[in-house]
């Protein structure tokens, strides 16, 4: 499948990136998947705070870990399900790391889902990847496509 987003989606995703940084950011991607063309059309970006808690480990700070509250979860898939989206995809930062999944991510992805993972270099955005799990549960990158905000159309809803 092919991400299609606009260059509004990528600021608003590095913008936040930029802002929490040397923490992780995170944020849900709501869209629709339109299986017939292979594609995921980006509507929506939402920025939800990472609420990681080192736990026992304090190594792993939100600095190279991040949490999505369930809560927020759950509010973000009622908004969807409102307004004829569903949650495409997720979104994080890499601090001072590249835009690649780490064995961490892989192990809590979710199949058919975008994860776009933006690496944050002493607090300025510099690379931003689309990756996907494959039939094998590996990550695959996932290709983004920039498309103008004229070019974002809906699916028809039925009624």
């Amino acid at each position: 499948m092919v991400l299609h987003l606009t260059q509004e989606h990528l600021s608003e995703i590095s913008d936040h990136a930029e802002q929490v940084y040397p923490e992780e950011c995170c944020g849900l991607l709501l869209g629709e998947l339109e299986g017939a063309t292979a594609r995921k059309q980006l509507i929506e970006v939402v920025a939800l705070e990472n609420t990681w808690s080192a736990g026992e480990d304090e190594a792993l700070t939100k600095a190279r870990r991040y949490t999505i509250d369930p809560r927020d979860m759950l509010r973000s898939q009622k908004y969807a399900r409102e307004n004829a989206l569903q949650i495409i995809g997720i979104y994080h930062s890499h601090p001072d790391h590249p835009a690649i999944p780490s064995e961490c991510d892989r192990a809590q992805a979710w199949s058919d889902y975008a994860y776009v993972i933006v690496s944050v270099c002493e607090g300025n955005a510099v690379d931003t990847q689309n990756w996907a799990l494959d039939s094998e549960q590996q990550f695959c990158p996932e290709p983004i496509t920039v498309v103008p905000v004229a070019e974002v159309k809906r699916l028809p809803t039925s009624a």
